[in-house]
């Protein structure tokens, strides 16, 4: 593997092919979660794998049966905590989302088991996702208190329709993969065992296709998603904004308790 990658810790790197990078999630035993580490490279891998020469397309995985858990609960209480930490991660958020988009490589997502959180981002802003049957697909922000910023005002409502995505991001109910694919939200489902051979196999396709053609005609249509930067800032400004909010406190003491959560205000029936 070429240098570029070696000091990368949470994410571990593979070629599937001759052009195809794969890039995997890797946090043994927590489901992939994301710590500060990884959280910062996987807003800093897209512009390395923009620049690699060796790169013509890059696949997104989990290591295992599971894409990511999302943030680990110590990052989460270090943003509430610390507003340095806030301000940092708040960047790489920004990063994640407009790194992928302007990367010129295409990208597919090979989504498994649990996706939630900053590998979730980076899987919905793939450019070609492919998604397990019965994967489990959250975004969980209001679940915790915040504000759901992290990528999904930029592309949800694009993929699936206004209406699904204020119910789903709303209401934090998970969605499997067959349900997304339904909706549009991702470009496939298929049976839970055929997901990486799958997305290789769209990645192989690719790579093989003529480059420059291909990397326009992402350059092209990512201009939608470029429209609605103004979006993304906004939401990811509110998301952030409410780590300093009590709601995010019990949201928070609720998940390691492994209980509802009471928020302030609320009025429960």
């Amino acid at each position: 593997m070429d240098e570029t990658y070696a000091r990368y810790q949470a994410l571990k790197f593979e070629w599937a092919g001759p052009g195809v990078l794969e890039v995997i999630m890797s946090n043994p035993g927590r489901l992939n979660s994301l710590d500060h580490d990884g959280h910062r490279e996987m807003a800093e891998v897209w512009r390395d794998i923009d620049r690699d020469d060796n790169v013509s397309v890059a696949l997104l995985r989990g290591d295992g049966n599971a894409l990511s858990a999302g943030g680990d609960m110590k990052m989460i209480e270090d943003m509430c905590d610390d507003w340095t930490v806030r301000q940092r991660v708040w960047r790489e958020a920004s990063d994640l989302v407009y790194n992928v988009i302007n990367c010129s490589k295409p990208v597919i997502s090979a989504i498994e088991g649990p996706a939630v959180g900053a590998g979730l981002a980076a899987a919905m802003v793939a450019d070609i996702s492919v998604a397990g049957k019965s994967a489990r697909i959250i975004d969980g922000h209001t679940r915790l208190g915040v504000a759901a910023g992290d990528h999904a005002a930029i592309i949800w409502p694009l993929l699936c329709g206004m209406a699904k995505a204020k119910y789903y991001l709303l209401t934090c109910r998970p969605l499997s993969g067959e349900e997304a694919e339904r909706i549009g939200l991702v470009s496939m489902a298929v049976d839970d065992g055929k997901v990486l051979e799958t997305a290789r196999e769209i990645a192989a396709e690719l790579a093989a296709g003529a480059t420059s053609a291909i990397q326009l005609t992402k350059h092209s249509l990512n201009n939608w998603l470029r429209m609605a930067g103004p979006a993304f800032d906004a939401s990811l400004a509110l998301e952030f904004m409410g780590f300093s909010g009590p709601e995010v406190r019990e949201g928070l003491a609720s998940l390691k308790e492994k209980r509802k959560p009471h928020f302030p205000g609320s009025r429960p029936g």
